[in-house]
Order: C-alpha cells, then sequence, then structure tokens
C-alpha cells in the first residue's frame, strides 16, 4: 500500500485527488495539509507542513508557490520522495528543486496532463522537421480567469522545448505592442488569454507560407491533472533520489 500525504488537499485539484484515490486499490491518502480546515476529509488534515507527523511513503503538492520551499524541506529532512504539481514558481523555487533532489526523490512538472506531455513531444519532432523551412511559431494559450501567473508553466515550458530543438537560438515574445516592427525570424510569439472558467488549452502554430500546422490540447476537467499527479506517485514511491519528470513516466 503507497501512503500518500496530500499537500494542498482542500484545493480543487487536491479535492478531485482525494476522490479519485478513494476509488483505487493499492493507495491510499493518510493525511493532508491546507491553512483551510472546514473541508470534510476521510483522513486527518493539519494546517500546516511541519505539524504534520504521520508517515507517508510520498508526497503529492497542489498548493501555492509560497509553501513549496517549506514543503521540499520537510521533505528532506523526513526524506519523503514528493510530487510537486504546483505552478507559478521562481527561478529561485525552481533552483530549490533541483539541489534538493539531489537527496530526495522529487517529480516535478509544468504539467501534470499525460496529453500535455505527449504534445510536447510532438511539438519537438515538428520543429525538428520544419526547422529548415520559413515557418513561424507562436504559442496560444487559454485558462480561467482565475489563474495568477501569465504565461502559463506549460506555455513556457513548450517553448523551452521548441527552443532547445532550435539550439537555444531563438527568442520569447510576450508582448508585440511595445516596438513597432516586422517579427524576427527567431522568434517564438507566447500569448495568454484568461476569461471564464476555461480549464486550459495550449495551441502550438507553425505558420508557413501558405499552410499551417497547428498542435492544440483542451483539457475539460481538472480531473487529467489529478489522474498524472496520481501516476507519478506511484512512479516515484521507491525511486532513488534524483529529479524526474513526465519523459521519465512516459518511458517507463
Amino acid at each position: 500500500m503507497i501512503k500518500v500525504l496530500m499537500h494542498g488537499c482542500n484545493g480543487r485539484v487536491g479535492q478531485t485527488i482525494s476522490r479519485i484515490i478513494s476509488q483505487h486499490e493499492g493507495i491510499q491518502i493518510v493525511a493532508g495539509v491546507d491553512p483551510y480546515l472546514e473541508v470534510p476529509n476521510a483522513f486527518p488534515v493539519f494546517s500546516h507542513i511541519q505539524e504534520c507527523n504521520i508517515e507517508a511513503d510520498v508526497i503529492i503538492d497542489f498548493s501555492t508557490a509560497k509553501a513549496v520551499v517549506p514543503l521540499l524541506e520537510y521533505a528532506k529532512n523526513k526524506k519523503i520522495p514528493t510530487v510537486v504539481c504546483t505552478t507559478g514558481l521562481s527561478a529561485e523555487e525552481i533552483a530549490f528543486i533541483h539541489d534538493i533532489s539531489t537527496t530526495v526523490p522529487l517529480f516535478f512538472s509544468a504539467n501534470m496532463s499525460l496529453g500535455v506531455n505527449l504534445l510536447i513531444a510532438l511539438a519537438k519532432r515538428a520543429t525538428e522537421v520544419l526547422s529548415d523551412s520559413s515557418f513561424d511559431i507562436e504559442i496560444i494559450e487559454k485558462h480561467h480567469n482565475q489563474k495568477i501567473d501569465a504565461p502559463s508553466g506549460t506555455a513556457l515550458a513548450i517553448a523551452d522545448a521548441i527552443n532547445e530543438t532550435l539550439d537555444n537560438t531563438y527568442s520569447f515574445c510576450y508582448d508585440r505592442s511595445t516596438v513597432r516592427e516586422k517579427r524576427p525570424k527567431k522568434e517564438i510569439g507566447i500569448h495568454a488569454v484568461r476569461g471564464g472558467t476555461i480549464v486550459g488549452e495550449h495551441e502550438i502554430l507553425f505558420a508557413g507560407n501558405d499552410e499551417f500546422i497547428s498542435l492544440t490540447h483542451q483539457a475539460t476537467s481538472k480531473e487529467v491533472f489529478a489522474v498524472g499527479a496520481i501516476k507519478a506517485a506511484k512512479f516515484l514511491a521507491h525511486k532513488a533520489p534524483g529529479l524526474y519528470n513526465m519523459e521519465h513516466l512516459l518511458e517507463a
């Protein structure tokens, strides 16, 4: 039995993960952490990670950026593998993840959807094929009006993957209204749309001469992220220290 500590258990995705895990054998949530304690759960919930005294095999984190560093310090002290699903992290917080992964198994991905990570792989392949042609690359992401960070971490991950395929020779453009000039060739445009209850949509547009190729992923519920997080937890539970991501999971 894999024992899970759910960090951010009373958020929307945290509650979805709890519901899905309750329907599966071989894995269970033994404790949760969330500053909001008014939600009923079938397991004990602590308001802060340092208060938790229940043993677990793996932590799943869907919380806020400010809670990640204390969580990782706890994971390091307790030697508990941790799946970090929180987005909007700073460069310093990401660097801290890399540092902690030298002593604790960590799983970190900009997006926990299996479909999104397949989309990234397809985008890299398309870039390889089209790199010698006159195709411009644009990334358009859409999310609900409550999302704080823009562009999304997933959009940036897609852009980084494409740019790595192009030997990191392209620059990113987030706002073309600041400079009145033609679009440079070696540029990846990244655009953020915020509105309504859009769960998440990412499109990669390859615009060439007289032909256009579009790769799109749409999430219609947060359950896709929950399923990915649970798969990652099962994958990570007994791994050696190191930094793992969706590529490792897809290849397993």
